[in-house]
């Protein structure tokens, strides 16, 4: 099926992996909400053969959040399924602020999906949505309004 991006902002809810937890809510039940075959997120993780051959394509890949801003291993089983931060230095060089608000965050992914077309197949890009490098992992971004954080974004790649 090949892999797929993937980028949500969601409400901040006092907490990264606060945020993390609705977001999986909100998603699962727009995926698997009138499914049989799942009832709750873990019986969904819990899917072994489906989670780690197709997985879901979705912020549902992602199951624990990680502090460090290294970059994930492909090497490192724990490195799997994880969202990280964004690296202070890669915040101001994207967002040219440390304080990066959603409608910046936006036109970023805008126009990362418009280089996306303008490159050859399998060049390197250089913008936002290009930090996320390995799939079955992901980035997040807190976004601010004024100086009160206010949405959690999240990007990356799942998927074979």
């Amino acid at each position: 099926m090949g892999a797929s991006g993937w980028t949500y902002v969601t409400e901040y809810r006092g907490g990264v992996e606060a945020s993390l937890a609705a977001l999986h809510e909100e998603v699962f039940e727009e995926l698997y909400g009138d499914d049989d075959e799942y009832g709750s997120i873990g019986e969904l993780w819990a899917d072994e053969d489906f989670m780690g051959e197709e997985g879901t394509h979705s912020i549902l890949d992602i199951q624990r959040v990680v502090l460090t801003t290294a970059a994930p291993s492909e090497l490192d089983p724990d490195d799997y399924m994880t969202l990280r931060p964004l690296a202070p230095d890669r915040i101001l060089h994207h967002f040219r602020s440390d304080r990066p608000t959603p409608e910046r965050f936006q036109e970023l992914v805008d126009e990362s999906y418009a280089d996306l077309l303008r490159r050859r197949p399998h060049e390197r890009g250089e913008t936002l949505l290009d930090e996320s490098r390995m799939r079955w992992t992901g980035l997040y971004v807190v976004l601010y309004t004024g100086n009160e954080p206010s949405h959690l974004a999240v990007f990356g790649q799942s998927g074979d």
